[in-house]
């Protein structure tokens, strides 16, 4: 079913024109490497948040919801600048991201079946959000 904008779900373009654009997204998380991806993300590395501030993300929040038997990591962030493509390039350049931070990380998530490309982090979308 295609999107339906409207005062309480801003399309990407309006969300653009107002500063802010939001992005969430879910992976499934392995159950022998919960208890690791809880601790990173307890205190998230120093290098790792200031990869984060500059590529313009902000209000980053990360849950862990069971499903059945299965456990969902779900994220949600806003961005702030204006080529999201090429600041979220840039945190994959970074080399404590890239060496250090997503071996770690990526060894904990499974890709959700009908996700796309190589990133295992499936989109979902935003239908309200109500400031």
């Amino acid at each position: 079913m295609p999107p339906v904008y409207g005062p309480t779900n801003p399309s990407p373009e309006s969300q653009a024109a107002a500063g802010v654009r939001r992005f969430a997204s879910f992976v499934e998380l392995k159950p022998e490497h919960e208890a690791v991806y809880r601790e990173m993300h307890a205190d998230v590395w120093p290098e790792v948040v200031a990869a984060c501030k500059r590529a313009n993300i902000q209000n980053y929040h990360i849950w862990v919801q069971t499903i059945g038997d299965r456990k969902f990591i779900f994220r949600s962030f806003e961005y702030t600048g204006v080529d999201p493509a090429a600041d979220f390039a840039a945190v994959g350049e970074d080399p404590t991201i890239r060496e250090k931070w997503w071996p770690i990380t990526d060894d904990c998530m499974t890709a959700v079946d009908g996700g796309s490309g190589g990133d295992v982090w499936r989109d979902a979308e935003l239908v309200m959000f109500l400031p």
